[in-house]
């Protein structure tokens, strides 16, 4: 079964407002195994709903609609409705007597023609009940394509689908079961876990994909397979998962929920190895610990950091020798080693990374060209630092430089 979704609203086309009704319906749908293959958003505009509703009813078997269900002269989708489907509207007194009590317990202004008019649905259509707004839900079928429309205000819409929507197809259809499988790699380009895993990938089942979901951080890989009997497409999807983890197993540090991050990787990592962590940080000013303490936890393993950010103050407060920055530069590997260890041993942690570097525009108090960045890592057995170069982009190379200090740790977590 195959399904389109559409956003009707200007507000969507002109950016002030960011669709998350296509992404909550997409994941509820995938999850009773109904593919979305096309997601639309149009204006408010009738020839335009009528030419995608058209379309739509020439590829899918279930289009669903948000927005235009509202009582001012803007919303149009029921009335359009009545064109495409050639019906007209009808009063529905459960949706009425709903909308008068809604007025009078709920809502403080005083009831209008205009929101007793939204009671008016197509004839045709099976009413889906809207609990908490004015607007019902309509089904209405042609051609073998079922149609729901439902209102543009996300929490109205998401108990629509809760408590109407999904519960009428479970029960109208029979679905195929579809499986998923996400595990995030770090530390690896796309093309190269591509040529890494080709031979592998080329020798996939037909009924399983693979899909690179490359991010800032990481490579989310996602194998989705899809099948008849549920128990089968389970034990053939993790079969295949286990031949991806075997090719992929130095950049895995782990399989838990596609959404996690890398700075919350490392912190359950530090946490089930009873292990601390401290940062000093110069050219990254401070968002290395911003990252890591933006996902909750992060104190159990979290000790603190130095921003140390003018080269005095490395001397002052982090005691890196003079001579050091005056032989190698403040922006060298020596600096980032010493301004490492001298963190691990000040928040007496067992982990400590220091980042230094110049991320532009000007080069400050080094000569080392914009876009290096030297790190530096001390462990419980050593301290050990790596040089990059991160562009020439000020934002970019702070990002990057937070993102390579954690993909050093997590190695070293992970391989020592």
């Amino acid at each position: 079964m195959t399904a389109e979704i559409i956003t009707i609203g200007d507000e969507i086309l002109i950016g002030q407002i960011i669709d998350t009704n296509s992404v909550f319906i997409a994941q509820e749908l995938n999850k009773i195994g109904i593919s979305v293959h096309q997601i639309t958003s149009i204006q408010d505009n009738k020839e335009h709903i009528l030419s995608t509703l058209k379309d739509a009813n020439s590829r899918a078997d279930l289009v669903i609609i948000t927005g235009g269900l509202g009582p001012t002269k803007d919303d149009i989708t029921k009335h359009t409705f009545c064109e495409y489907f050639d019906d007209t509207l009808v009063q529905d007194q459960g949706v009425l007597d709903h909308i008068e009590e809604l007025f009078e317990k709920i809502i403080t202004t005083p009831i209008s023609d205009m929101n007793r008019e939204q009671a008016m649905v197509p004839s045709k259509s099976t009413v889906l009940f809207n609990k908490y707004g004015t607007a019902p839900g309509i089904w209405i079928e042609k051609d073998k394509t079922v149609f729901v429309a439902m209102p543009g205000v996300p929490f109205e819409m998401k108990a629509l689908m809760e408590y109407q929507v999904i519960p009428k197809l479970k029960s109208d259809f029979k679905r195929p079961f579809i499986y998923h499988k996400t595990i995030r790699t770090y530390g690896l380009g796309e093309s190269a876990i591509a040529q890494r895993i080709e031979e592998w990938e080329d020798n996939l089942p037909a009924h399983i994909k693979l899909a690179y979901l490359p991010s800032f951080d990481s490579v989310r890989l996602r194998l989705s397979g899809k099948g008849s009997d549920e128990a089968e497409l389970k034990e053939s999807v993790e079969f295949e998962f286990e031949k991806i983890y075997s090719l992929l197993e130095d950049i895995l540090p782990s399989t838990d929920g596609e959404d996690q991050d890398i700075a919350m990787t490392l912190n359950k990592l530090l946490a089930s190895q009873n292990r601390t962590l401290c940062f000093a940080e110069s050219c990254t000013g401070g968002e290395l610990a911003a990252a890591f303490t933006l996902n909750p936890g992060a104190s159990n393993s979290f000790k603190g950091g130095l921003i140390t950010y003018a080269t005095q103050m490395k001397e002052d407060i982090l005691n890196v020798p003079h001579k050091i920055i005056e032989e190698f530069s403040v922006v060298s590997g020596q600096v980032a080693e010493k301004m490492a260890e001298n963190a691990r041993a000040f928040f007496k942690s067992d982990y400590a990374i220091a980042t230094t570097g110049n991320a532009g525009p000007s080069k400050g108090d080094s000569d080392a060209e914009i876009g290096t960045v030297f790190i530096g890592l001390a462990t419980p057995s050593r301290i050990f630092s790596t040089e990059f170069k991160l562009g020439k982009n000020r934002e970019q190379v702070v990002k990057k430089a937070v993102n390579k200090a954690f993909e050093l740790l997590l190695k070293e977590l992970i391989h020592n």
